[in-house]
């Protein structure tokens, strides 16, 4: 099973993600299992690249909507500087307003199930956009 780890903008999506998950059949495979900052012990005031190598310690994946590159520790600069070829990729959710939409969240699942399927063909990547 792997851990998906909801940054801090995608927490509030937890209950609409697994209730997904489950409405779709794909929680019964037991492929993945979301988690907040708070259950693996950060708070939201962590530095993206704190979270980011937390994931990679951790065999993480990093679920978010953040884009930025506003400092030297954004999740944007991290990945530029710290991936490699066998770094988890981070995924982000392209249209975040939109997980409140039932068929985009399904949209945003089964592309993250694929991913988590495919996993060792996205290592590497840095970043990963769904749906």
């Amino acid at each position: 099973m792997i851990r998906v780890l909801l940054d801090a903008d995608i927490t509030g999506f937890q209950a609409l993600l697994v209730g997904t998950l489950e409405a779709t059949g794909w929680s019964e495979y037991k492929l993945l299992e979301f988690v907040t900052l708070s259950e693996v012990g950060l708070d939201e005031a962590t530095s993206d690249r704190e979270i980011w190598r937390r994931c990679q310690l951790d065999s993480m994946l990093l679920l978010t909507a953040n884009r930025n590159r506003d400092d030297r520790d954004s999740l944007e600069q991290t990945i530029s500087q710290e991936n490699s070829a066998s770094s988890l990729p981070v995924i982000t959710i392209s249209a975040q307003e939109r997980l409140h939409n039932a068929v985009y969240r399904e949209a945003c699942i089964e592309r993250l199930i694929n991913t988590v399927l495919e996993l060792s063909d996205n290592l590497g990547t840095g970043r990963l956009y769904i749906p």
